[in-house]
């Protein structure tokens, strides 16, 4: 009967052991591969992921003002690594190695060398908050190794955080938007418009990493994500939207 369960529930819990909910606080730019991820953990476990989006540094101070967040998907791999040192979570590994990109909704507006940049014929560009999200600090990185930095300084435009930033260059608020290539690439490919995809030599790894937290020790739905998120059903729905892992 147990070899039965386990075979036909697969990572769900059996043996009066219920299914429940795990409160996860997702990193911005991994909102499109959470939102297809949570109905396949669901069907493989029984579970839900409960999700709230928005930038890490937020999520940080949430946390330590005893927000019930039970997982962190985080943008980075200081923060986990912070609250795992300040005593608020453990089990901490690296879901996913984010890549950066420079966007235009419009096609052809962005070559593939990101020679743009220096063109200059833009009035703005988008970047998220360098002091709250590891994408915009990446995109610092980016412009000051191009030498291209004082330069661009005045035409930025800082979102919140990533998705924000992809917001002002999707609406045309912004000509141009470093955003996280998961935001603008699906299946492979390019959804629209047109990018650069920012060399990882230009910028420090965006590792960003998972942590279970003080709150979710004890709960079953909570380690199944964890687990889950290091299946190879999970890594290939990753890998998809363009984040090595």
């Amino acid at each position: 009967m147990k070899q039965w369960c386990m075979l036909a529930a697969g990572l769900a819990i059996c043996f009066g052991v219920r299914a429940g909910e795990v409160q996860v606080a997702v990193a911005a730019n991994f909102t499109a591969p959470m939102e297809k991820l949570a109905p396949m953990f669901a069907a493989d476990t029984g579970h839900k992921a409960v999700l709230s989006f928005g930038s890490t540094g937020k999520f940080y101070a949430q946390i330590k003002h005893g927000a019930p967040f039970e997982v962190l998907l985080a943008a980075d791999d200081e923060t986990p690594a912070r609250l795992e040192r300040e005593g608020q979570g453990g089990s901490r590994f690296t879901y996913a190695v984010g890549r950066l990109a420079l966007w235009s909704r419009q096609a052809g507006f962005v070559d593939a060398q990101g020679e743009v940049l220096k063109r200059g014929r833009f009035d703005r560009v988008a970047v998220a908050d360098p002091k709250l999200a590891p994408y915009g600090a990446a995109a610092i990185d980016t412009m000051r190794k191009l030498g291209l930095l004082d330069t661009l300084r005045p035409k930025l435009v800082l979102g919140e955080n990533i998705a924000q930033a992809w917001q002002f260059a999707a609406t045309g608020n912004a000509a141009l938007g470093f955003v996280a290539l998961s935001q603008v690439y699906a299946d492979g490919k390019l959804k629209e418009g047109s990018a650069w995809i920012v060399p990882a030599s230009m910028h420090a790894p965006i590792r960003q990493d998972a942590i279970l937290l003080g709150k979710g020790k004890d709960n079953a739905a909570a380690i199944a994500l964890m687990q889950y998120l290091q299946s190879s059903k999970a890594k290939a729905v990753i890998r998809s939207f363009g984040y090595e892992i």
